[in-house]
């Protein structure tokens, strides 16, 4: 049996669930926060978002079928609460999604958790131009550096439909980024 197969069977057993959920933690809480922090920008909201997630996850562990790897199924958990969050605190400020995520991106030099540099933010700006789906897919690829099968099992996508929204994204940036610095 896998290190996950039984980190999961502990995790569905009502004697061993809280120090399995610990344990859960403590392996993949950097990658999630790192994950949604690139969805949300902010620093608090990221943390807001994680904690969420972890409460998604302990609340529906008895609901994973263990179709995926554990890890693909706690990142589509941390895509969509970073997702609902992004949507709802768009709406309550009456801004469309794209210039809800400029302006977060405009930001991040206040944010004293924010460790970047100019490029950096340039960067981050150029991501926050793409549309939702290839700010996920290049955020993945890029900096996680998953692998496309993974991107698929986590966002529910085929491969090439993933390599298109990836290359289209690359080559957005790439302009945006050289209409920028020029």
């Amino acid at each position: 049996m896998t290190d996950e197969a039984v980190l999961i069977e502990q995790l569905k057993n009502v004697l061993t669930k809280e120090k399995a959920f610990r344990v859960l933690m403590s392996q993949y809480k950097e990658r999630l926060y790192w994950h949604i922090r690139k969805i949300v920008i902010s620093h608090d909201d990221a943390d807001d978002v994680l904690q969420n997630t972890f409460i998604k996850i302990y609340k529906n562990i008895d609901k994973f079928n263990q179709e995926s790897k554990l890890f693909s199924w706690m990142y589509r958990i941390a895509t969509n609460e970073s997702i609902t969050f992004i949507n709802k605190r768009a709406k309550q400020r009456n801004l469309d999604i794209e210039d809800y995520q400029q302006e977060l991106t405009s930001s991040l030099k206040s944010d004293e958790f924010f460790t970047g540099d100019e490029i950096e933010i340039i960067l981050q700006k150029a991501i926050a131009t793409l549309p939702q789906k290839q700010q996920l897919v290049f955020n993945m690829k890029y900096f996680d550096e998953l692998k496309y099968d993974e991107i698929s099992s986590i966002l529910e996508t085929s491969v090439g439909s993933l390599k298109a929204s990836y290359f289209h994204a690359v080559k957005k940036i790439e302009n945006y980024i050289k209409f920028k610095t020029d």
